[in-house]
């Protein structure tokens, strides 16, 4: 594809040479002759000089910067639209695979593609183009929205509901059994039914091996364009906002909630029955323990304000050259004052 084809496409201004042949879309540091990349963030501006790429997707306000380049106010989303121009992940054609087991009170909609050893339970309720891939379960009584896409080894369970155009990628686990049980007398420790549902939104993703945990009572809920990334858990009763961002390795325990924009770093870890509101931001590794106000952005464990902690941890490695100082401080003033009362 000719390089004004691709901005045409993209609906991106052009600047330079637009013959130039684009077969592929890559990295700066990876890209080779006939590939675009992108900069969207100007501190890696330098790179771009060392790069073998043909062509590139840069801010509108970007100067030259020596290759044919396309004009963008988004270029790290134009680049993933340029990725769809090159590559589009395999879909299996519509239809139910001989070796797929359905109940006879379950349908799926117009157009839907089930794979090899999937198993629908009873009284469930699937949107049209849905893609199931092998080997997933989806329990009873579960109402799925439209363009639903489950790859395989993902499970739902019973009373799950979800919305349209939502993604569930390998070994998945929605509505599992919250962490519920009563201590008894002697010591042991007694299962609490989890009877409330997990409902997730319209245009939510949850990557590899996360989980969302069914509630004891009312409902878990995930909301509407919410991206859950790999290895996460979230535990029951919890609500995650709108457009939420959850990386890799982060527990939320129950009854958490999350307000709209909230971004959590991988390996955050959130103790239960707290709120983080609107647009909080909190870095990787930090431990929260109560509820954090909207647009904070917070770090450590346990986190507090993340300006305050840069500066913390700045000065941690110096605390024994401090603490030598302050004692030799202390060992003065204690002699001045002696000197003092000598002189009374």
């Amino acid at each position: 594809m000719r390089l004004s084809e691709l901005a045409e496409r993209l609906g991106c201004a052009l600047r330079g040479d637009g013959g130039v042949e684009i077969s592929g879309v890559a990295g700066m540091e990876h890209a080779a002759a006939g590939q675009i990349t992108f900069l969207a963030n100007p501190k890696y501006a330098h790179k771009v000089k060392s790069s073998r790429a043909s062509a590139i997707i840069v801010h509108e306000s970007a100067g030259d910067v020596g290759l044919p380049a396309l004009l963008s106010s988004n270029p790290y989303l134009d680049f993933a639209h340029a990725l769809e121009q090159f590559y589009q992940p395999p879909r299996p054609a519509p239809g139910i695979h001989p070796a797929a087991v359905i109940h006879e009170t379950s349908s799926a909609g117009e157009g839907a593609s089930i794979g090899a050893y999937a198993v629908i339970g009873p009284n469930v309720r699937i949107g049209a183009r849905a893609v199931i891939h092998p080997h997933v379960v989806i329990y009873e009584g579960c109402e799925i929205g439209d363009d639903f896409l489950a790859h395989s080894g993902v499970s739902v369970r019973e009373g799950v509901k979800i919305g349209n155009r939502v993604i569930l990628q390998n070994n998945v686990v929605i509505g599992a059994d919250g962490y519920g049980f009563a201590r008894l007398a002697d010591g042991s420790h007694y299962k609490i039914v989890q009877s409330g549902p997990v409902v997730i939104g319209d245009d939510v993703e949850v990557q590899s091996m996360s989980n969302v945990d069914r509630a004891t009572v009312g409902e878990t809920r995930v909301r509407e364009g919410a991206k859950i990334d790999s290895m996460v858990q979230i535990g029951h009763a919890c609500d995650v906002g709108e457009r939420a961002l959850i990386c890799s390795q982060t527990g939320l325990a129950g009854s958490t909630i999350l307000k709209k924009d909230v971004l959590l770093a991988g390996q955050v870890g959130v103790s239960g029955h707290l709120t983080i509101n609107d647009k909080a931001v909190i870095y990787a590794q930090s431990g929260i323990g109560g509820d954090v106000e909207a647009g904070a952005v917070m770090s450590g464990s346990p986190a507090f304000d993340a300006a305050a902690w840069r500066r913390s941890v700045a000065a941690f490695p110096r605390l024994p050259e401090m603490v030598k100082a302050m004692r030799q401080l202390e060992k003065r003033l204690a002699a001045l004052e002696s000197e003092a009362i000598k002189e009374e």
